[in-house]
């Protein structure tokens, strides 16, 4: 039978559940590029801070504290599908694969393009841009000094802009998110 204190704690975590899940399942959509991935990431992330409640509820920024799981669960899917590809790879044939007439002028999307940068400065731009974090709630999230989320969105802007071209990147990277192009449920 639970205690005054423990019903408090459960009214306390599902709401911090309702504010913060859409927002979760986001950032796991465009740190790992998986929208299937993307809500199991943010329960499992929100899950793993209901058996740390009374832990994560005593921080400074609870939030802040959550993100940082979300980027930790998504770093260690990302390492496991590496890893994984690279089981796979030993036991098939490297066969070249050329195709005709290649579309070299195709476009590529926001996320195609943040998929393509390294985990770090993808998380600092998403962070920063996406979630209009400032970049000190960025450095408490990923764990890192705010001179490291400086230096790695300066990194990653630069890298996106020289893969999408000249228009504004964190302008691309808001719009992406406003479209509800990032997968998760809708706030």
């Amino acid at each position: 039978m639970g205690t005054v204190v423990d019903d408090a704690a459960s009214v306390e975590f599902h709401a911090f559940f309702e504010r913060h899940y859409a927002e979760l399942s986001r950032l796991a959509h465009l740190l790992t590029g998986e929208a299937d991935a993307a809500d199991d990431l943010a329960a499992d992330a929100l899950l793993a801070l209901w058996h740390r409640w009374d832990r994560v509820r005593a921080a400074d920024h609870p939030a802040a504290y959550a993100r940082g799981v979300v980027a930790n669960l998504a770093r260690t899917r990302i390492r496991s599908a590496v890893r994984e590809r690279r089981r796979v790879s030993l036991f098939w044939s490297h066969r070249e694969e050329k195709t005709e007439n290649p579309d070299v002028a195709g476009v590529v999307d926001v996320q195609e393009a943040l998929r393509r940068l390294p985990f770090r400065k993808r998380a600092c731009v998403v962070l920063r841009h996406a979630f209009d974090l400032s970049e000190k709630d960025t450095a408490l999230a990923l764990g890192v000094s705010v001179g490291t989320v400086k230096s790695q969105t300066s990194k990653g802007v630069a890298e996106l802009q020289r893969l999408l071209g000249p228009e504004r990147v964190p302008q691309r990277v808001h719009a992406a998110m406003a479209r509800g192009e990032s997968g998760g449920r809708n706030r």
